[in-house]
């Protein structure tokens, strides 16, 4: 009567063994790690694995592995004192070539990383990292949009023919329009009118200038828009750099929190968050006198840089496209030449633009800006000293041969792991408005092993208190109860590391909570045992009624708990998905453990033999 089939033991016991395999990697904890990579124009290769090397051993720097991985190299160490003075060490040794970033990498051996057995993701709270708020320049924004009137201010009028001296920006807000006379401001506005009607148009004293000013539902549009597109880049950005879990959210109307656990150098998190590689496209001015320009004798409409050999280059102001217009990049490899390629893809304005230029522009040379925000670090009275700078050189000049629009390739990149890391910030996408982080904080791995010790400590006092009271007021099934307690704890942290959750302090309040709530269960059908054992049914019949009559009542309870944790994981956010997440698991797995898993123990206990009393 209470037995199972083979099967169905087998079955239990290969769920609780993978269980235990899933949830060992926990045990190791995490180790200090040092991670080296390249920036532009250079690779990480053995000369760099073995300078680096070299310098740790001479400093007397003990390590525990050090290695190439994943295009970079990846220390180890014993203690979080070595990696920092490790750090400090290899910066100077290799210089502003490559990133040095601290972290904290899993101590599990390499057999269960061979089986995707890692531990679980820890949140900012218990692993550490790097907590910014971040200020969007909203002006700056606005800014950017009046540029792009500019723009297209002037393509309209010269495409209705309508004579124009300037298009500039006014130092208060808005763009001054100054006309050949009184007639041509009259075209002018209404052709604007006609065509941007959202737009602000103010006649002045002067009969040849016209003021045209963004509209404030426009402007309110456009500072929303800033906002939404910063957080989805900088989500996008972390997320393809391999940053785990990171929590990207908007604060109010002009801010953005970031939260990156497991990153402890800040300097290393804003270099990520920062960066503003991008592209803009421009026509050349290959008859102008580039050495002139260098002098200071830019002509008007024009500006001159350098490409990367050193040779200036006088482009026109005018913008044809920007990474904002781009809309998916790769690397490559050119069919013609084999040097490294991004493809890049853009939207539908952007191809347009790119469609008229090329069009007009057939035989003319078109250069390729490459703009990034760079750092560098100096030591300036006896402490390092970080200083960012913006660089802009001209990566790629081209001739036109043939009009294009929505998607090309750019060359003259230095390497492969280039045109990767291009096209990984250009599919990004660009920030729309620069940002300034005006709070930083830093979570060191000490505070956070504190709170997983802290959490780790509530668990064991909850458990133990449940173990007690079970074994003492129902015996024997009282500890097959507590073995079930014990098998739904390994289950809930084998189930989190396989889905690669995160787990946070609210977090582990929900596994408190489901040690507190798992042995409901079992408290309900060994409670119906002893009611079918008083009403005088025999010791086997009261195990199979005391199972298959409190199952309409066990999953009552917890559908109701499991429908609560779904709505807090819908609408909630941060610590709150986070305890929804823990309940639901634990939910589910309790209810595993305390009616399939109690049930075989139970049956291999008591289902072989004739009883007349169970120890309940």
């Amino acid at each position: 009567m209470n037995q199972y089939p083979l099967w169905k033991n087998l079955l239990i016991l290969v769920l609780v063994l993978v269980g235990a395999v899933y949830a060992l990697p926990n045990l190791y904890g995490n180790q200090p790690a040092i991670q080296i990579s390249a920036v532009r124009g250079a690779a990480v290769d053995d000369a760099t694995l073995n300078s680096a090397r070299n310098a740790l051993e001479k400093a007397g720097l003990t390590t525990i592995s050090v290695g190439i991985k994943d295009h970079g190299i990846v220390i180890r160490f014993k203690e979080t004192e070595t990696q920092l003075k490790a750090q400090d060490l290899l910066r100077d040794t290799l210089g502003d070539q490559y990133v040095v970033a601290m972290n904290l990498l899993p101590a599990a051996p390499e057999w269960l990383g061979s089986i995707n057995a890692e531990p679980m993701f820890l949140g900012l709270d218990l692993r550490g990292g790097v907590h910014f708020l971040m200020q969007v320049d909203m002006v700056a924004a606005i800014g950017q949009a009046e540029e792009r009137y500019v723009s297209d201010l002037r393509g309209l009028m010269r495409n209705e023919k309508v004579r124009y001296q300037m298009v500039t920006r006014r130092k208060g807000g808005g763009l001054e329009i100054k006309f050949k006379d009184a007639s041509q401001r009259q075209a002018g506005e209404s052709v604007i009118a006609k065509n941007y009607p959202a737009l602000l148009l103010h006649e002045q004293d002067d009969p040849h200038v016209l003021v045209v000013e963004i509209g404030k539902k426009e402007l309110d549009d456009t500072r929303k828009l800033a906002l939404e597109q910063n957080v989805i880049t900088l989500r996008n950005r972390v997320n393809e750099l391999g940053v785990a879990e990171p929590i990207i959210q908007q604060q109010g109307n002009d801010r953005i929190v970031v939260q990156l656990p497991g990153v402890q150098d800040p300097t290393r998190a804003k270099e990520i968050l920062g960066a503003t590689a991008t592209l803009e496209f421009h026509m050349v001015d290959g008859s102008g006198d580039a050495q002139a320009a260098l002098a200071g004798k830019v002509p008007p409409g024009e500006r001159v840089l350098r490409e990367r050999n050193g040779n200036p280059v006088l482009l026109y102001k005018q913008i044809i496209v920007t990474g904002n217009q781009i809309i998916d990049a790769s690397a490559g490899l050119d069919q013609q030449s084999g040097s490294p390629a991004v493809f890049i893809s853009l939207d539908g304005k952007g191809a347009r633009k790119m469609l008229e230029t090329t069009r007009e522009n057939v035989g003319k040379p078109m250069g390729v800006v490459f703009i990034e925000n760079k750092t560098s670090s100096e030591m300036v009275d006896g402490k390092r000293v970080r200083k960012s700078h913006v660089v802009q050189e001209v990566i790629n000049i081209a001739t036109i041969r043939s009009e294009f629009s929505k998607r090309f390739q750019i060359t003259g990149l230095d390497s492969s792991e280039e045109a990767r890391n291009l096209a990984l910030l250009l599919r990004a996408g660009a920030l729309a408005a620069p940002m300034e982080i005006v709070e930083e904080r830093t979570v060191g791995p000490s505070l956070g092993q504190e709170n997983i010790e802290q959490g780790f400590v509530s668990v064991v006092i909850g458990f133990v208190v449940v173990l007690v009271f079970m074994g003492v007021w129902y015996k024997v099934f009282g500890l097959v109860a507590n073995l079930a307690l014990a098998f739904n704890l390994i289950l809930i942290v084998a189930l989190l590391s396989m889905f690669q959750a995160t787990l946070t302090m609210p977090g582990i309040a929900g596994i408190v909570l489901t040690v507190g709530m798992a042995v409901d269960a079992n408290v309900l059908i060994f409670e119906r045992i002893r009611e079918e054992l008083r009403n005088g049914n025999s010791p086997q019949a009261s195990i199979n009624a005391g199972y298959s009559k409190a199952m309409m009542t066990i999953a009552d309870a917890n559908i109701t708990t499991l429908l609560a944790a779904i709505v807090l994981f819908a609408f909630g956010t941060g610590p709150i998905k986070g305890f929804a997440v823990t309940l639901s698991i634990g939910i589910l797995t309790s209810m595993f453990t305390a009616i399939l898993g109690t049930r075989a123990v139970i049956n291999l206990i008591y289902g072989r033999r004739r009883i007349t009393k169970l120890s309940v």
